[in-house]
């Protein structure tokens, strides 16, 4: 059994499309009457809405909303920033007991820094002990002459420029006996050649360290806003 297709009509109907009278249009604009707007086609009534709707709007955004968005920009950053901020204060607040165990190690830790560093009135003392370590040792100081102080943030750094006569040997004890003293004493530019009857003669010099004391770290400071400005 044939099933017959469907038929297809053979035209479809055509849409009418209305046609614009641009003259008729353009006609309507040459004679308006600007004391009569309500006697007005539809077209520029319509024009002249649309034309001061967009006018309205443009005039918004200029004088009322574009200051508007843009602090509520600046709003929104602040926003951001503060909530940043009140995350970083709220993770410091849980954290708070172990930043004070820190805070407490760290001045235990400068603390013990702090007492190695002889302070004015026991830097003559230290310089003894230098000076014992090495005849201690056997060695012959030909030299042993401190320098200017060079004053730092807190500390004062005083060179001593020595000049010892011995055996190589005597000097490493000796640089492992000015190790072991409870003071920051340190040798540096140390440079070995050969004396006289076979002993060597080593030149360095040997820096020692000292706290200044807080009329001094007063005058460390006024100095550097005196430089600053």
């Amino acid at each position: 059994m044939k099933i017959a297709a469907p038929s297809l009509p053979k035209s479809l109907p055509k849409i009418a499309v209305p046609k614009i009278d641009f003259h008729s249009i353009v006609d309507d604009f040459r004679h308006l009457n600007p004391n009569d707007p309500g006697a007005w086609p539809v077209v520029p009534k319509v024009t002249v809405l649309l034309s001061w709707f967009i006018l309205i709007l443009l005039a918004g955004w200029w004088f009322l909303w574009n200051d508007q968005l843009t602090e509520l920009d600046t709003k929104a950053k602040e926003e951001e920033t503060l909530k940043q901020q009140f995350i970083d204060k709220k993770r410091q607040a849980i954290n708070l007991d172990l930043y004070t165990q820190q805070l407490a190690e760290i001045d235990r830790s400068f603390g013990a820094l702090l007492k190695q560093l002889p302070n004015r009135s026991e830097i003559e003392a230290l310089l003894i002990e230098v000076n014992q370590a090495g005849l201690g040792r056997g060695l012959q100081f030909e030299l042993f002459k401190p320098g200017q102080e060079q004053l730092k943030d807190f500390y004062a750094e005083l060179p001593i420029a020595v000049k010892i006569n011995g055996g190589y040997h005597d000097f490493g004890t000796f640089a492992a006996d000015i190790a072991k003293l409870p003071r920051i004493v340190t040798l540096n530019n140390i440079s070995i050649a050969a004396g006289k009857d076979g002993a060597l003669t080593l030149d360095a010099t040997t820096k020692t360290f000292r706290y200044l004391d807080d009329e001094e770290v007063a005058r460390q400071k006024k100095a550097a806003q005196g430089a600053k400005k």
